[in-house]
């Protein structure tokens, strides 16, 4: 059964006014508000960084090792969520993980439609090898159409033929924006923060009448050759279908995935309910992941 901690968050969800709103603008402040409104640690370093054209930050804290880092694609829907909004929850990855974020700001849309995030990704994990990162010990992560990102800068990188990354992490990740899947039915879930709506917004927003293409929807992708990933979502949440359906045709392909569905837990959670436990054992799961595939 969710936590006190995890209900909590849901009952704030359902009281509505994230993303409920006319303008993109009030969305991504809303958005980031939220979002900020949980305490950054003391103890964690925010250093300020342009990567092409896009703002990020390194999130270090006192355990982070130079020669692990997670380069992080937040969620949104490609249309909000900001680096400023995830410096947070980026300094408790950094503490599960003992490793560097990188926190890109990824152009969004409707003003920079698809490609232009997987292109400021792959450009991102380029300029962390410059900066002289093995990629041995990089693991690319994400949220929701973070997750999507993911999976599109994993697999542009294999395409490449070029240094890949250790690893990745998924959570919740919207990989199917033609929107095909059970779960993202309406009425399908009780999904307090996702709505069938605000999807095809967004997928329109971002990717136009190309919703079927590999890198904006991975679904659609062929998986073979790409390192080893690690998926969470919820079962109370519409792109549950999503991740389930990635998983299955990344076994299929034969790469190793790890894969946890979470009992009445909501998107994301792990972002979103940062006192809950679920989203402690959440990222705890994943640092005994990245613990196994960094080399």
């Amino acid at each position: 059964m969710p936590s006190q901690e995890h209900e909590a968050l849901v009952a704030a969800l359902q009281e509505g006014g994230v993303v409920d709103v006319p303008s993109v603008e009030e969305q991504r402040a809303n958005y980031d508000a939220m979002l900020c409104a949980n305490p950054i640690p003391a103890a964690a370093s925010i250093e300020e960084l342009i990567i092409g054209q896009c703002n990020a930050d390194w999130v270090t804290v006192p355990v982070s090792r130079e020669d692990r880092v997670i380069l992080y694609l937040h969620g949104g829907g490609y249309v909000i969520g900001s680096n400023v909004g995830f410096r947070e929850f980026a300094s408790r990855l950094a503490q599960a993980n003992r490793a560097r974020v990188c926190l890109l700001d990824y152009r969004l849309a409707p003003e920079h439609p698809f490609p232009a995030a997987v292109d400021d990704a792959v450009a991102a994990f380029g300029w962390l090898l410059d900066q002289g990162v093995d990629p041995a010990g990089i693991t690319v992560a994400g949220d929701s159409a973070g997750g999507g990102l993911t999976l599109a800068t994993l697999l542009t990188l294999r395409d490449a033929g070029g240094p890949q990354a250790a690893c990745g992490v998924c959570f919740s990740p919207w990989a199917d924006l033609a929107g095909t899947g059970a779960s993202a039915q309406p009425g399908a879930v009780d999904d307090p923060l996702v709505t069938d709506g605000l999807l095809a917004d967004m997928s329109q927003a971002y990717a136009g009448e190309d919703l079927r293409n590999p890198l904006a929807s991975p679904l659609y992708a062929d998986y073979e050759g790409l390192p080893p990933l690690f998926l969470l979502v919820g079962d109370r949440e519409m792109l549950l279908d999503d991740a389930t359906r990635v998983a299955d045709k990344a076994r299929n392909a034969g790469v190793d995935v790890s894969y946890f569905q979470g009992d009445g837990l909501v998107h994301v959670w792990p972002v979103l309910a940062p006192t809950a436990p679920e989203s402690e054992a959440a990222l705890e799961q994943m640092a005994e992941f990245t613990e196994r595939h960094w080399r």
